[in-house]
């Protein structure tokens, strides 16, 4: 099978059924921008290749789940309105994400300022990847009439969420520095 298709040389993709649009409609921007997420998620993995702590097998298995189900939020966002969904989010998967982000705050040290994206690799890409789910929010609140009973947004802005609590706790495991924001300037 080719990679190629060349049926996007003049500036449309398809969405899933077949239906084509510009390349630049917002639909298209939402889910590519989850998968720009989910690759920058990719990457902040790939950091802890050579790590080792005791958590990390679970943390990864954890991580992986997360990218799976961003890649069908990605399908359920270039499903045309006039056609179902093949794969639509539950409530149990903001749920799953909810119980994490509390499991996780358990073990950190309460947040008393901002602080800045900072720490090792695998922190600041998980902030950098975190920046990007909420770009894919904001564009997903733009076709936001076209997802008939959709949990995108509310998955997408606790994505979000999870994101900076796995970044923190991955930078407490790791023994990074958490940067507090300076007021003065």
């Amino acid at each position: 099978m080719r990679i190629y298709t060349r049926s996007g040389d003049k500036g449309t993709t398809s969405l899933v059924y077949g239906k084509r649009v510009p390349k630049n409609d917002l639909r298209v921007e939402a889910y590519g921008t989850c998968d720009e997420a989910n690759s920058m998620i990719g990457l902040a993995l790939s950091f802890l290749s050579n790590v080792t702590w005791d958590e990390k097998d679970v943390f990864l298995e954890k991580m992986y789940r997360v990218q799976t189900i961003l890649f069908h939020v990605g399908a359920e966002l270039s499903t045309p309105s006039d056609r179902e969904v093949a794969w639509k989010l539950k409530e149990e998967h903001i749920n799953e994400l909810e119980k994490q982000i509390d499991e996780w705050s358990e073990d950190l040290p309460p947040l008393t300022q901002f602080i800045l994206p900072s720490g090792n690799s695998t922190s600041s890409a998980l902030h950098l990847a975190r920046t990007v789910v909420r770009r894919a929010e904001r564009m997903a609140v733009g076709v936001q009439d076209e997802l008939e009973d959709s949990l995108v947004i509310s998955y997408l802005n606790r994505l979000s969420d999870y994101l900076f609590v796995a970044a923190r706790y991955v930078n407490y495991q790791l023994k990074g520095e958490e940067i507090p924001l300076q007021v003065e300037l």
